[in-house]
């Protein structure tokens, strides 16, 4: 396992070229000390956690793995499925230029006004929105933002190999930010 910038795995999710709403996730705040985990899964992928924590409202930090090639039948319950009712996410990759911006725009518009005239579900709508977005990556999400979902301490248990790694990882990361005290 080779530990990571958090910004590097997420390109991998970005690039991997598989159905984009077959992706899951769980997150919510690490065990110990500041920041959040995350973990993202596909069936065609694999699992990734990360660990990041805002510096300040526009940087961001982390570190991150692969931690499983495949989504076998010991990891796929804990992550949450298409029917669970739960919250939704999605990964989204900046427009290369100005001329893309405006027609991904443009598409969105449509798809917003389309299900403003017609009936609707917000997921239908959230599927749509992600689908105009082109959005590698979107599914369901497990995250509470106070805490940690019990499917999280069950996925750190399942991965404490990795855990203990990325710990270490990025406590050196905190470390080296964080003992100054406050920006």
């Amino acid at each position: 396992m080779r530990v990571r910038d958090w910004d590097d795995i997420l390109s991998d999710v970005v690039e991997s070229n598989v159905d984009p709403d077959g992706w899951r996730a769980v997150g919510g705040d690490r065990a110990t000390g500041i920041g959040e985990d995350l973990y993202l899964a596909h069936p065609g992928v694999g699992a990734f956690q990360l660990k990041t924590y805002a510096k300040n409202p526009y940087n961001v930090d982390g570190v991150g793995a692969k931690v499983a090639r495949q989504v076998d039948g010991d990891i796929d319950p804990l992550f949450p499925s298409q029917e669970s009712g739960t919250s939704l996410f999605g990964v989204q990759q900046s427009a290369e230029d100005e001329k893309a911006a405006t027609e991904r725009a443009k598409e969105l518009e449509s798809v917003v006004k389309t299900h403003a005239d017609a009936p609707t579900t917000p997921g239908a709508l959230f599927e749509d929105i992600m689908d105009a977005l082109d959005s590698p990556a979107y599914g369901p999400m497990e995250f509470d933002h106070h805490d940690r979902p019990e499917t999280m301490d069950d996925l750190t248990e399942t991965f404490e190999e990795a855990e203990e790694l990325l710990e270490q990882e990025f406590e050196d990361i905190i470390d080296e930010d964080v003992d100054r005290g406050f920006y």
